[in-house]
């Protein structure tokens, strides 16, 4: 059978992605989840779309394929090529085209019966579609917003929706396509205006997040309508896919890495857990509703001012103490500007006229630690409840002194 670009399931292409250009990109000898046909046909389907962007090396083990976007080259997300490939039969095709050549414009408004009339006279006599098929077809169109349907007595009217000119707003649609969530719809945008570079360059662009947008876009819904959701999970350390019921609260975005996470509630265990989009598949909105979701959303906002990073914890009893002190030059306010700035949780306190003390009481010390180190050469004392966090961080400035052949440190070294 010969190849085709076009699919049928997102998921399956969506778990090839994400195996090859986020998890890294396997030779063909070292994939075995699937047969080497599969892992063939999926690679020349993913080259069809990503083909600009990838490139080749040769090591011992074979050729190995990567993925190299300069953001000062390409202005728009390559992924969402993926979500504008759709698999579609000849009736399918020929079938819409024949619709909106009858309801070429607004103006022009038929009914169902007149609506087939026209369309068989366009069509050769060996192609009908029936009335049961039409109607389907122009629900499904309603729906999405370019059929509008209106009554005329006991008529029922079809026409084409009334275009809108998106021309002015070209650059905030530019924006949105590249940095807001779900914004592979403001790709869809950018197609109907005419090719232009853009005027946007992105620093930190974080492309792979374009997988996720169905994921995304099923939990939006879901928070919308206060819905339980049913979805399929698999940890980066997990053996097996488990299914979960979740209410979904809240969507949290890192504009370090970009990664994206659920902080959702499960009524199996009582509590607050984060899950990261790129492991979930297959989001089933559920018709009951969450009656305590707002009493949900209102103690996610009280565990928040604990957060630091996604952990949400087991509960306010089991909070971790975070306290370190910095020494700040005469000339150096800019850097308690930046504590101050920076800190997500917790107060900063002046001690005397060079020194400041930060202290925070959170769920997971360790997502701190990142943060922490930026100070590293100004802290003079810290103290954490988390031992193992504490001890972990000395640890790694020690290994830091033994490879600069510092050993052990200035003076001024933490205590």
């Amino acid at each position: 059978m010969a190849y085709s670009e076009l699919i049928k399931n997102f998921e399956k292409v969506r778990a090839y992605m994400r195996e090859f250009y986020v998890y890294g990109f396997k030779s063909r000898t070292e994939y075995d989840v699937r047969s080497a046909r599969s892992y063939d046909d999926e690679r020349r389907r993913l080259e069809s779309w990503l083909g600009d962007c990838m490139r080749f090396t040769q090591t011992a083990e074979g050729k190995k394929v990567f993925l190299a976007v300069d953001s000062r080259e390409a202005r728009r997300n390559p992924f969402y090529k993926a979500w504008k490939a759709k698999s579609f039969t000849d009736g399918d095709i020929t079938l819409h085209f024949a619709i909106f050549d009858v309801l070429h414009t607004p103006e022009v408004k038929k009914s169902l019966a007149g609506l087939m009339d026209e369309i068989d006279r366009l069509l050769p006599s060996g192609m009908i579609f029936d009335e049961s098929t039409l109607r389907k077809k122009l629900k499904e169109y309603a729906r999405e917003g370019i059929i509008q349907i209106e009554k005329d007595g006991r008529r029922v009217l079809y026409s084409r929706s009334p275009d809108t000119d998106i021309a002015a707003l070209s650059d905030v649609i530019d924006f949105f396509s590249e940095a807001a969530p779900c914004g592979v719809v403001g790709s869809f945008l950018q197609d109907r205006q005419p090719e232009h570079d853009g005027i946007f360059w992105f620093k930190h662009h974080y492309i792979t997040q374009a997988m996720d947008s169905d994921v995304m876009a099923a939990l939006f819904e879901a928070m919308h309508g206060h819905r339980y959701i049913t979805v399929d999970n698999l940890g980066r350390w997990a053996r097996e896919v488990k299914t979960i019921r979740l209410v979904p609260l809240k969507i949290y975005i890192s504009v370090q890495n970009g990664r994206q996470n659920l902080i959702a509630f499960q009524e199996k265990t009582g509590r607050f857990r984060s899950y990261r989009l790129d492991y979930m598949s297959n989001v089933r909105i559920e018709s009951e509703s969450c009656v305590k979701f707002d009493a949900l959303r209102k103690a996610l906002c009280q565990a928040e001012e604990h957060m630091w990073g996604v952990s949400c914890g087991r509960s306010s009893r089991h909070l971790e103490h975070v306290e370190f002190e910095i020494r700040v030059a005469d000339d150096e306010p800019f850097i308690v500007k930046r504590l101050e700035r920076e800190k997500r949780c917790g107060h900063v306190e002046k001690i005397d006229e060079n020194h400041y003390r930060y202290t925070a009481d959170v769920f997971d010390t360790t997502e701190m630690l990142p943060w922490i180190r930026t100070f590293i050469c100004r802290i003079t004392r810290m103290s954490f409840s988390n031992r193992t966090a504490e001890n972990k961080f000395k640890a790694d400035l020690q290994e830091m002194y033994r490879m600069y052949g510092i050993d052990g440190g200035d003076g001024h070294a933490v205590q």
